[in-house]
């Protein structure tokens, strides 16, 4: 029985036109084969599994072999080709910093360069993982790679470039290798899987192509791992899917369709479904934000091709993306980034991503508010110069959904009526409530939902007692809520320059507070009050003065002699210390 070798061995690319992905850094280093003008040292850097180390040993075998091809490819015939292919060449040597990072063993490297090669042109030295070197092995190289003798060249690989010195740098001619793209892996397994007699669904190479992430090697250690699993040699998506614990693309997809029909109980029968698979919360919710965000892409045909899925599953998201709003998929975008960030900070992690998906379900039917008919004949989102962009706009896509009534700026003339609503609406649970609680109610279109009428804005010269008195009674109003936080924050003076209100707080918690929560509920209600839409606040911390505190004998006299300088001159004169 044959010895099982892994594909990422058995099929490691031999020759420069092999290498998949990287024809960049291919064709470069065939030229200067060709043309002779090879650097004394080279930095290979880039993510794993993208062929550095494949590409090295490429160029350390064809810069020897004897018969180079017109192609500026090695032969694979000649004796230093056959003797590089046995792991018999003595002109090649391989470092493995990663675990000869001394000094000594670059001092070890540095007395073999010092001999010139048997046999061949060149002694090429191949160090992989160069940056685990220690400073001092750094500095110890340099001379030597600075100025290696003609016969000699430095191969370096390194997956974190970062970290090695800019003096080493410099002395290198740099090649930055890409990850690899999905349809480049997934051909190359394909051709893999036809030499090795498999039979393989596209959809399941694509699928370990994606998993991938770009590295070619992780893709053939899935693909031995699945070709294993399967049976008959017959390797399908659902297999696939199962054996990598991938959560498949339906998944998403019917989430969103819940999501946007404002099916809050699907939503979450659905994640708790994907939880029993023993799938992590925090893993479905990023690969939710992919899924909105493919979603988006999609929505400009220039886009499309950003998409890194399969032509099948691209499809999908077309058809979807065409029945999903813009507003919904951005606003989603925010809530989910909102709980991605705070996920691992939740006592309750479930709970956390439930009220996320709750708020995404309810996105549809806020947007839908400012679309719904008014009593004068009017639809409020299909207003004058507003398109559903403009809607988005004006709902601001928070984690908080504050439930606002929408300004619509216009140019009336004067003989037009102008209706003012003077209201603050405010969210309740179970349903979008917008009852005032100062002014009147707002115009009812059903039992279940009530809405604002658009607000006409003439921008009115603003008056100071008037705002003064706008203003008071909107901070009586939160002293009644007992909304003592805000109370506190409003309860102030203020300074108006112009259209522009400058409030000042004690700290930045109380601006925070004041321009993620309260800002949008009181100016909507001094522009509807005030009838000027142009009317803003601007908050600035109040600087506290610095009072230095006296301590010592000399802080003292120094204090007293501010106060009186004859003191200062009286001690001068007596030569008085502070101590006595």
């Amino acid at each position: 029985m044959e010895n099982f070798v892994v594909s990422a061995r058995k099929y490691r690319p031999q020759l420069f036109d092999s290498v998949v992905g990287q024809s960049h850094i291919t064709t470069t280093l065939k030229n200067a084969i060709r043309t002779n003008h090879l650097a004394q040292a080279f930095l290979f850097c880039g993510p794993r599994g993208v062929g550095k180390t494949t590409c090295a040993r490429i160029l350390a075998k064809t810069i020897n072999c004897q018969n180079l091809t017109d192609d500026a490819e090695a032969c694979g015939e000649c004796e230093s080709c056959r003797s590089f292919q046995n792991n018999a060449s003595f002109n090649i040597h391989e470092l493995d910093a990663a675990s000869n990072n001394s000094v000594d063993d670059i001092r070890n490297l540095i007395d073999q360069v010092r001999y010139p090669p048997q046999s061949g042109k060149y002694k090429i030295y191949i160090i992989d993982e160069v940056h685990m070197l220690s400073t001092s092995a750094f500095n110890a190289f340099l001379k030597t790679l600075e100025e290696p003798p003609s016969y000699a060249i430095f191969i370096l690989a390194t997956t974190e470039k970062h970290k090695i010195l800019p003096t080493i740098l410099s002395r290198c001619q740099i090649f930055d290798f890409n990850r690899i793209q999905l349809n480049d892996i997934a051909e190359h397994l394909l051709t893999i899987a036809e030499r090795e007699g498999i039979s393989a669904e596209k959809e399941a190479l694509e699928l370990i192509a994606l998993k991938a992430d770009g590295g070619l090697r992780d893709a053939l250690s899935m693909f031995d791992l699945n070709v294993t699993f399967s049976k008959d040699n017959l390797l399908k998506y659902s297999e696939v899917l199962e054996n990598l614990h991938i959560l498949d693309y339906d998944y998403y997809f019917r989430m969103t369709d819940a999501l946007i029909s404002s099916n809050s109980s699907e939503a979450l029968i659905l994640f708790d479904e994907i939880l029993k698979k023993g799938f992590d919360g925090h893993q479905f919710v990023v690969g939710l934000l992919e899924h909105f965000r493919n979603l988006l892409v999609c929505k400009d045909p220039v886009t499309v091709r950003l998409l890194q899925v399969s032509e099948s599953v691209q499809k999908k998201y077309l058809e979807q993306s065409a029945v999903t709003q813009y507003s919904f998929l951005v606003s989603s975008l925010s809530l989910g980034a909102n709980c991605d960030l705070n996920y691992k900070a939740s006592k309750s992690q479930k709970l956390h991503v439930e009220i996320c998906l709750i708020k995404m379900a309810n996105l549809t039917q806020l947007f839908n508010l400012a679309l719904l008919p008014t009593q004068e004949g009017g639809n409020l989102g299909k207003s004058e110069g507003i398109n559903e962009k403009q809607v988005t706009d004006k709902v601001s896509p928070v984690a908080t959904i504050p439930v606002v009534a929408p300004i619509v700026d216009s140019q009336v003339s004067h003989n037009q009526n102008i209706n003012t609503v003077s209201s603050i609406p405010k969210p309740t649970m179970g349903g979008l409530k917008t009852t005032s609680t100062i002014g009147k109610p707002l115009a009812q279109v059903s039992n279940k939902t009530v809405v604002a009428e658009p607000v006409i804005v003439q921008n009115k010269p603003i008056i100071l007692d008037e705002l003064k008195q706008a203003w008071a009674t909107f901070v009586n109003h939160l002293e009644e809520q007992r909304k003592f936080s805000e109370f506190v924050i409003l309860n102030r003076d203020f300074t108006l320059d112009g259209t522009t209100i400058h409030l000042e707080v004690d700290n930045e918690i109380q601006t925070e507070l004041l321009t993620t929560v309260l800002r949008t509920e009181v100016l909507n209600y001094l522009r509807q009050k005030l009838s000027n839409s142009s009317l803003h606040i601007e908050v600035v911390v109040m600087k506290e003065e610095k009072v230095k505190k006296i301590y010592t004998q000399a802080d003292k006299f120094n204090y007293l002699a501010t106060k009186n300088p004859a003191l200062l001159e009286l001690k001068n004169t007596l030569g008085l210390d502070y101590d006595y």
